[in-house]
């Protein structure tokens, strides 16, 4: 069934072009015109502009969607080139939702393009979502992917859902109102802080979000349409070097804080909070852990500039190492990290770095439990770096 009523078809016909221009779908039996004006009269807010956004937002266009919504303040980079086709090389440094905006409306004018240049957070959800009638996530972070799927399941909205990571993706439909689960009962807790690297650390094949965003905008096509079935209820992998797909049964879980038939959660909650961990509470038998010493970039650059004595220690993969590097620094591998520790001075000034902190965060504490004193985390790593200090470092 059709996630568009019969109510919203009033009044919305095809004009001459836009039988030609469809002509390939009108002779669907699956799709034809009534399913060309559900298309017409839909409404799909993509959360994310980038790698998985891209590819989706191209095809919802070329669809003929009615009303296609993007959410993402970030502006163009050239690290972005690589994946998100929606941008050129003329467009580095520019707003992702005007470029993008630009893009769609090339390739379909009659549809009308809803940007908003901001980031989904829990003020803004609510009201970003209201008009749309399914939400294609194409972000890359814990915190919006949790946000995202509980303003879906709040206004009852089908979440697509799709992550990528290095050669790898996976993607699903999140609907509990169409009774399937939420993004919750198949991940209920996030991971710890640093334990998934983004594509920035890990490194992602340029390709898959491709691939993993088209399946998404396939489904959003599906549930329009009313065709075929769904990957509400089932989670698909895909592995790009052995080019195979799995298949995974999902179940609602009957605890759920969200979707279950006794929820605890109403509205949208403090998501950093939630995706940075638990606090430490005096009556469990054990505590979070405590946050290492940091040290901002710019604070690195006043010392160096002073000439304190200080060691910098990268603690990124020797491939990173490569791409960028800060002068100065010596290259340790977190993974080898332990087997060089007598190697590093017991007096002066430690700051780790990694490429946006997490990796060199751990590294910190174990230097920390392994008795070194004046150890610092460099907040934001390399990454923050390159953008508040040295442009010439490249981003990657």
């Amino acid at each position: 069934m059709s996630i568009i009523s019969e109510e919203r078809l009033a009044g919305i016909a095809l004009s001459r072009e836009e039988l030609a221009r469809y002509s390939r779908h009108l002779i669907l039996p699956e799709v034809n015109i009534d399913g060309q004006r559900r298309l017409k009269a839909a409404r799909a807010l993509c959360i994310g502009a980038g790698g998985l956004g891209s590819p989706a937002a191209l095809y919802l266009a070329a669809a003929g969607i009615g009303t296609l919504g993007l959410v993402d303040a970030d502006r163009v980079d050239a690290s972005n080139l690589q994946r998100q086709i929606l941008y050129g090389t003329g467009d580095v440094g520019k707003p992702k939702v005007e470029q993008a905006s630009s893009r769609l409306r090339d390739s379909n004018p009659d549809i009308e393009i809803v940007r908003h240049d901001a980031r989904l957070t829990s003020a803004n959800a609510t009201e970003i979502v209201a008009p749309y009638d399914v939400v294609i996530d194409g972000s890359d972070n814990f915190p919006t992917r949790y946000l995202s799927n509980d303003v879906c399941v709040f206004a009852r909205k089908p979440n697509i859902y799709g992550s990528v990571f290095r050669f790898e993706g996976q993607a699903s439909v999140f609907a509990p109102h169409l009774g399937g689960p939420c993004y919750r009962c198949l991940f209920p807790e996030p991971p710890p802080p640093g334990a998934a690297p983004s594509c920035a650390e890990a490194g992602v094949l340029g390709v898959l979000p491709g691939i993993i965003g088209l399946i998404q905008a396939t489904e959003a096509l599906k549930l329009i349409l009313g065709a075929g079935e769904t990957l509400a209820g089932r989670l698909l992998h895909f592995d790009a070097l052995k080019m195979k797909f799995r298949e995974f049964n999902l179940r609602r879980d009957p605890a759920c804080p969200v979707c279950s038939d006794a929820p605890s959660i109403f509205a949208p909650i403090d998501y950093e909070q939630f995706c940075a961990g638990p606090a430490a509470d005096d009556d469990d038998w054990f505590a979070a852990p405590e946050s290492v010493p940091a040290i901002s970039v710019r604070e690195l650059k006043s010392r160096l500039d002073n000439k304190e004595t200080l060691t910098l220690i990268d603690v990124r993969e020797p491939y990173e190492y490569e791409i960028a590097r800060i002068d100065g620094s010596r290259l340790i591998p977190l993974g080898e990290l332990e087997t060089h520790v007598s190697e590093l001075p017991r007096t002066g000034t430690l700051v780790l770095h990694c490429h946006s902190g997490g990796r060199s965060e751990h590294a910190t504490r174990l230097l920390h439990e392994a008795g070194f004193e004046n150890v610092y985390n460099l907040e934001g790593g390399i990454d923050a770096w390159s953008v508040e200090i040295d442009p010439a470092v490249p981003r990657y």
